[in-house]
C-alpha cells in the first residue's frame, strides 16, 4: 500500500524530515511540491516517526507543504543484457542521449553479500599486461584490491587500461565524484578500445547530487551480480571510494551524528566492506572481481578511508611517482595462481628480481650519502634503471610469459646466475644462453 503524508517538518542541508508510520530504512519516495514539481528522496534514518529523507535533487525550493509518497521498495535499478554499452547516472537514469531501458527486470540494490556456503576458493589468474602486477600481485579472480594512490598520480589511467586489458566477459565502471573530463576519458577510451559492447558505466559527476556519490557503488555492484549469476566474469571499477566516504560524512554531519574519526562516521568499516564483499567466485556460475581506486590525503595511509579498507581488502596496489610501488603493493591471494596457473618459474623470478631491486635501493641511498661507489654498486644501479624502465614504467604492455622472459634477461645482463639466489634446478632450465 502506498503510503503519502503532507507537511515537511524540518529541512537540514539536502535532509528533508517527515512524520510517518511503517517506513523502512532504504525505502524510496517522491516528494512533490505545491506547484507540481517532484524529486526522488531515499529514507536513511528512521527514530520512531520521524523519518529522516535524503533528496536527490537537493531542498533548494522545497516547500514544508510538499507532500511525501513513499514507494514501498529501496533504490532499484533495472537489469537486461540492454545495459551493455550504455551510460547511466548516479540515479540509474541514462546520460547517453538513448532512451531509457524499457521492459527489464528491476532488482533492489545494496542487498546482502553473497552466502559463504555458495562461493569456492579463488582459483583463476586474471592477466593485465602490466609487469608490476602480473609479475609480483597477480590479480586473482574474485579478489577485492584497492589501488591506493596519491592525488594527481595517473589511477583513473591505470584504472582504464586494466579494464581495456584484463580478461572478463563484462566490466562495470562506477564513477564516483569524477571531473567531467575525467568522465569523458573514460568513455573515450572505452569506446576506442573496443569494449564498450560489453561495459555498463554509472558515473557520478562532481555537480550532481551528493547523495548519488553513495548509489553508484550499489548500482554497479548490484548489475554485476546479476551478470556474475548468469556465469560471466565481471570486473567491477570503482572510482574513487574515498569520495564515496566524503559523502557519508557529509550526510553524517547534516544528520548531526557523533562524529568518529577525522569526522568520518562510526559505521565507516561496516558501509566499505558492505560493498567490497560483493567480490565473489559463484559456485557453478561466474564470478566479480572489484578493483576500487582509494585516494589518499596528502598521502596519509592511515587515514580513516585507506586505513579501513586495508583490513577489509585482499592487498592493495600503492601507487606512487606514477609506477605501482613494489613494496608498497600486496596481493595476499596470489600464491593461489603462481606457479599453479602461471609458469613453474614465476615464484623464483619474483622474489629474485624484488629482492635484487632492494639491494639496488640500498645502493642508491649509500652513494648518497657520500659512500664510494663500487663495481658492485654499479651492477645493482644498473639493474635498477632497468627495472624501472622494463617493468615499473606504467607504459609497458606485455604478456606475463613475455615478461618473465625479460626477467632473466634483466637479471642476465647484471649478474652472474649464482648471484641472484635462485634454486639450481631453475636456473639450469631458464637462464639465457
Amino acid at each position: 500500500m502506498i503510503k503519502t503524508y503532507t507537511g515537511i517538518t524540518n529541512i537540514i542541508g539536502d535532509i528533508a524530515e517527515v512524520y510517518a508510520k511503517g517506513i523502512s530504512f532504504g525505502e524510496l519516495a517522491i516528494i512533490t511540491n505545491p506547484n507540481g514539481e517532484s524529486t526522488l528522496a531515499q529514507v536513511i534514518r528512521i527514530d520512531r516517526d520521524k523519518v529522516s529523507l535524503q533528496v536527490f535533487a537537493g531542498t533548494k525550493g522545497l516547500s514544508t507543504r510538499a507532500t511525501v509518497r513513499f514507494l514501498n521498495h529501496p533504490m532499484q535499478v533495472k537489469f537486461t543484457e540492454q545495459l551493455l554499452g550504455r551510460i547511466f547516472t548516479g540515479s540509474g537514469e541514462p546520460m547517453d542521449g538513448k532512451p531509457p531501458i524499457e521492459n527489464a527486470q528491476a532488482i533492489d540494490i545494496a542487498g546482502p553479500s553473497v552466502n559463504p556456503v555458495r562461493r569456492i576458493i579463488p582459483r583463476n589468474f586474471i592477466e593485465t599486461r602490466i609487469p608490476m602486477i602480473d609479475i609480483f600481485n597477480p590479480l586473482v579472480e574474485s579478489q577485492k584490491l584497492p589501488i591506493f594512490s596519491e592525488a594527481g598520480e595517473p589511477f583513473n589511467e591505470l584504472l582504464a587500461r586494466i579494464g581495456l586489458q584484463a580478461k572478463a566477459d563484462i566490466i562495470i565502471l562506477g564513477g564516483i565524484g569524477l571531473k567531467f573530463d575525467e568522465y569523458i576519458f573514460f568513455r573515450e577510451t572505452f569506446e576506442q578500445g573496443g569494449v564498450m559492447d560489453r561495459t555498463v558505466m554509472f558515473v557520478h559527476t562532481a555537480a550532481d547530487p551528493v547523495v548519488e556519490r553513495l548509489l553508484v557503488p550499489d548500482l554497479a555492484l548490484a548489475v554485476a551480480e546479476q551478470f556474475g549469476i548468469q556465469g560471466k566474469r565481471v570486473l567491477v571499477l570503482l572510482t574513487d571510494m574515498t569520495a564515496f566516504a566524503d559523502a557519508l560524512k557529509e550526510i553524517s554531519v547534516a544528520m548531526e551524528q557523533v562524529p568518529s574519526n577525522l569526522g568520518f562516521p562510526g559505521s565507516l568499516y561496516s558501509d566499505l566492506a558492505s560493498r567490497y564483499e560483493k567480490a565473489v567466485d559463484f559456485q557453478g556460475a561466474g564470478s566479480i572481481t572489484t578493483l576500487a581506486v582509494t585516494t589518499m590525503p596528502g598521502g596519509d595511509v592511515t587515514h580513516p578511508v585507506p586505513d579501513n579498507t586495508g583490513y577489509i581488502t585482499e592487498g592493495q596496489y600503492y601507487l606512487k611517482n606514477s609506477m605501482i610501488n613494489p613494496f608498497g603493493s600486496l596481493s595476499r591471494l596470489k600464491q593461489l595462481v603462481i606457479g599453479k596457473v602461471t609458469r613453474k618459474d614465476h615464484n623464483a623470478v619474483m622474489n629474485a628480481m624484488i629482492r635484487l631491486y632492494a639491494r639496488a635501493i640500498e645502493s642508491q641511498k649509500k652513494i648518497s650519502m657520500g659512500f664510494e661507489k663500487t663495481p658492485t654498486d654499479e651492477r645493482y644501479l644498473r639493474y635498477g634503471e632497468l627495472f624501472e624502465k622494463r617493468f615499473m614504467d606504467l607504459r609497458v604492455d606485455v604478456p606475463l610469459n613475455e615478461a618473465l622472459d625479460n626477467g632473466w634477461k634483466t637479471m642476465a645482463e647484471c649478474f652472474e646466475p649464482q648471484e641472484v639466489g635462485i634454486q639450481k634446478n631453475i636456473l639450469d632450465e631458464f637462464w639465457p644462453a
